[in-house]
């Protein structure tokens, strides 16, 4: 028996809710509790509303209940995530002394197990002057890492989102985001991106930390510059990933590939070229500044080899056989190299030709990145569920226009018996393909 479109919608905001309600019922942390209450209700809010038929309406209670109300309350009040902290005072140790990272960490909460770009999203803090007690509530807002994070996420989706459409991202019929707001389990995809900032995926990030947005977002950019052959933007974006976190890097070999098989090599080797000096740029003056620390901060913490536990420790697989020992460690380590040569092989048997298929390898690469890993979080699999998702919220249903104009292709797509009428047509593909 097939749902209707009202029930599908009714169902997926009443498994939000639920879902929503697991963290206050079992979290220990703060900040999870309070979204998880103000999500319910909105997620609950958005059931009834759609169950009377009311997407509009839906759609806006889940995005107050889920985003605006616990984002503004934390940021307001000064709570969140370690990270949030974090970033911040990478920003000010930036201004201070040109560091970003503390010399001999003696607890968690004095690791930076970022690159050193990511100091720039904590600089407006250290600008601002707030310290975090008696700020003004314009210091509070205007200076909060998640803010900015936040703020790098929608621009790169806007900015995707223009290259792949050539418009303000209307949908086919003239309403924002299409006329029916997409469907919520299969469908059309171009209104699926406010329900996927409306849902645990980036709600719950985008209120609590915010650290992985603007990677998300650059990964997102990086994918569209390169679809619509603009490989030093490709590049650019890519660098800016990567300064960000060293799990950025397989995007630039997914955005290459996908240059590659679409513009030429010309086009790939000039995005590549872009994207290691850029981050080379970022990255280097905090590497030679603090070599050590970089090193046992961004490399060692993250996969369990720093003298601190790190405390991402979710049952994922990899950390499972991690724990067992050091065979364990490396048995998961090698797996993880596997995988990673087993999609880099991928990407030169059959390399994407659309921004979808770019989009889901990438998202294959890191899914099995995060699930190998020595140490990890559920939350780090958002990242791979936001690009599938993005892809097919910026793409017209059937067809993808990453390859037009391209001459790397084939022949043109044209009527049967190879006859061509009227204008020429464009060199277009279809993107239903997961693994196109």
């Amino acid at each position: 028996m097939t749902l209707s479109r009202t029930a599908r919608w009714t169902t997926g905001w009443l498994f939000a809710a639920a879902w929503a309600l697991s963290f206050p019922l079992f979290s220990t942390l703060g900040p999870h509790r309070l979204w998880g209450w103000c999500a319910a209700a909105g997620y609950l809010g958005a059931a009834a509303a759609s169950a009377l038929g009311r997407r509009r309406t839906a759609l806006a209670a889940a995005l107050l209940g889920a985003v605006a109300v616990p984002l503004l309350w934390l940021v307001l009040t000064g709570q969140g995530q370690s990270e949030v902290a974090v970033i911040e005072r990478s920003g000010r140790l930036l201004l201070e002394s040109g560091r970003v990272y503390v010399d001999g960490p003696a607890h968690v909460g004095e690791y930076t197990p970022y690159l050193p770009g990511m100091a720039l999203l904590g600089v407006p803090r250290a600008l601002l002057g707030g310290d975090g007690s008696g700020d003004g509530w314009a210091v509070r807002l205007l200076g909060d890492a998640r803010i900015w994070c936040a703020a790098a996420l929608f621009g790169c989706l806007w900015a995707g989102r223009r290259l792949l459409t050539g418009g303000p991202g209307r949908g086919p019929v003239g309403e924002p985001f299409g006329g029916s707001f997409g469907e919520l389990f299969g469908g059309s995809g171009r209104g699926l991106l406010p329900v996927l900032v409306a849902s645990p995926v980036v709600a719950l990030p985008l209120a609590v930390s915010g650290v992985d947005l603007p990677l998300a977002g650059l990964c997102c950019l990086a994918l569209a510059a390169a679809a619509s052959g603009r490989p030093a933007l490709a590049g650019a974006a890519l660098a800016g990933a990567c300064a960000l976190k060293w799990t950025a890097l397989p995007a630039v070999a997914v955005a290459v590939a996908l240059l590659a098989v679409c513009r030429g090599g010309r086009p790939a080797v000039r995005c590549a070229l872009v994207a290691a000096g850029g981050t080379t740029l970022l990255v280097l003056p905090g590497a030679l500044l603090q070599p050590v620390e970089l090193w046992r901060q961004v490399f060692a913490f993250p996969t369990g080899r720093a003298a601190v536990p790190t405390p991402a420790s979710s049952p994922l697989p990899g950390h499972l056989l991690a724990e067992l020992g050091p065979w364990g460690w490396y048995l998961t380590v090698g797996l993880l190299v596997v995988a990673g040569l087993a999609v880099a092989l991928s990407l030169f048997a059959r390399p994407p030709r659309t921004v979808v298929a770019a989009a889901d390898r990438l998202a294959l690469g890191l899914t099995l990145a995060f699930l190998l890993a020595p140490a990890g979080r559920f939350g780090y699999l958002a990242l791979p569920v936001l690009l599938a998702v993005w892809a097919r919220s910026v793409t017209v249903p059937g067809v993808s226009r990453v390859v037009a104009g391209s001459s790397r292709v084939g022949p043109p797509v044209g009527p049967p018996g190879g006859r061509q009428g009227g204008r020429p047509q464009a060199r277009n593909e279809r993107s239903g393909g997961h693994f196109a």
